[in-house]
């Protein structure tokens, strides 16, 4: 179906749904694949990693959407309110389905789940930090999230700061880092000094500190709270990664890049998203390089290539085109795949779950993986519906209710 022209005012978000959608099939059926045509996998992520386009593509949509989220009404309390509402209800209900069957034998979780005793995992996994708390994610997919969090907790801080608007400065300080620290620092090594248990409460402890101080109302107290958020997402960042320290960084990279974009859509210059966007490219790959792959051969070059490059440049070219046709209407059947899209990204692995435990992995079986898409997005369909939308709905309710008065400065910070 071509896309038609229509009026700004009623696509304003359709070419986000668009990529949205595009992203959580694509991983989708990249993980159902490995299992149900596992040879065709195979030689698809000799070229390029399809889940990690996705996930990639993903950040680079919440780095352009969730700043304007915020700083449209400055209001650290909608938006904390507003952020919580759409994710954790679906968050909780695919952990319960995903944790309750397998406490009873269903299937397994990743090892090393527990290894810092089962209380640490389950609030872990309740902070969406585990990927930087040294806890292994319940399903493979929760990754992601930690480092949404620690955005989310970074936008917040600038934001009282007053530097939101330097975006591709701060997109470029990222990718320096991650070519600068990317091998200063092993993996995991808060944890490993201090111990698992410790390092997730205590991260715990402040997070809640953080966001209550953020929703307090109160000007100062919210100020502090948002600045302590962003410490606490910097050092789990720096400290306890599971990933490399040089992908770590690079992640937030990406996502900053995404905000400078968006500065340069709704600002009078482009030149710092193109020079944002010429430094995340060239230092996140000579940072892989330098800090991932060191010991340089053929092999492992087209194993970085296929990893980050392809998948960063498609993301890149990706998002480039649905920004192309912004203003044009977007098909029905695909703005509906957006709208569901967190449920796919959530929900498909799930559905993996009996797959990886009980089917020997080998033959080709094309017409099972469209039957698994098919129960993908129909299985979406259904949570999106009686799960996110109540809650989102709710979590609207919620910020409608008058609030203290922001202060002067508060109302400066989001007019600007």
């Amino acid at each position: 179906m071509p896309l038609a022209t229509a009026h700004p005012s009623s696509v304003r978000l359709g070419w986000l749904d668009l990529l949205r959608g595009i992203a959580a099939l694509i991983v989708a059926v990249h993980h159902g694949a490995g299992y149900l045509t596992p040879t065709e996998a195979t030689w698809v992520n000799s070229w390029v990693n399809p889940g990690k386009y996705g996930v990639l593509l993903f950040f680079l949509i919440s780095g352009y959407i969730i700043p304007a989220s915020l700083e449209r009404h400055g209001d650290l309390r909608a938006f904390w309110i507003g952020r919580a509402a759409r994710i954790y209800p679906l968050l909780l209900v695919c952990l319960a389905v995903t944790a309750v069957p397998a406490a009873f034998g269903a299937w397994r979780l990743h090892g090393g789940i527990d290894d810092g005793g089962a209380a640490a995992a389950v609030v872990a996994h309740l902070t969406m930090f585990q990927d930087l708390l040294a806890v292994p994610s319940a399903l493979n997919v929760l990754w992601t999230l930690s480092y949404e969090l620690v955005f989310y907790f970074l936008v917040a801080a600038l934001f009282v700061a007053g530097l939101h608007r330097a975006s591709a400065t701060t997109a470029i300080a990222f990718a320096v880092g991650a070519l600068a620290l990317g091998g200063v620092l092993t993996q995991q090594w808060l944890s490993d000094a201090v111990g698992i248990a410790p390092v997730v409460f205590g991260a715990f402890g402040v997070m809640v500190l953080a966001i209550a101080a953020s929703v307090s109302g109160r000007a100062g107290l919210a100020r502090a709270g948002a600045v302590l958020g962003g410490l606490l997402g910097l050092v789990l960042l720096l400290g306890d990664s599971r990933a490399g320290l040089w992908e770590s960084i690079s992640i937030l990279a990406v996502m900053f890049l995404g905000t400078a974009l968006y500065r340069a859509e709704h600002g009078p210059r482009r030149w710092p998203a193109v020079a944002a966007t010429v430094a995340v490219v060239g230092c996140t790959v000579t940072a892989g390089l330098l800090h991932g792959y060191p010991a340089l051969s053929e092999t492992l070059v087209r194993e970085f290539a296929a990893n980050w490059i392809v998948p960063l440049a498609a993301a890149l070219l990706s998002f480039a085109g649905g920004w192309a046709v912004r203003r044009r209407r977007v098909p029905a059947a695909l703005s509906r795949l957006g709208a569901i899209s967190f449920s796919v990204y959530l929900v498909h692995p799930i559905l993996l779950l009996p797959v990886h435990e009980h089917l020997v992995v080998g033959p080709t079986r094309p017409l099972w993986l469209l039957a698994f898409t098919a129960a993908v997005l129909a299985v979406s369909w259904t949570t999106h519906r009686w799960v996110e939308l109540p809650f989102q709905r709710w979590g609207k309710r919620l910020t409608a209710r008058p609030a203290p008065e922001r202060t002067a400065p508060e109302r400066e910070l989001a007019a600007r």
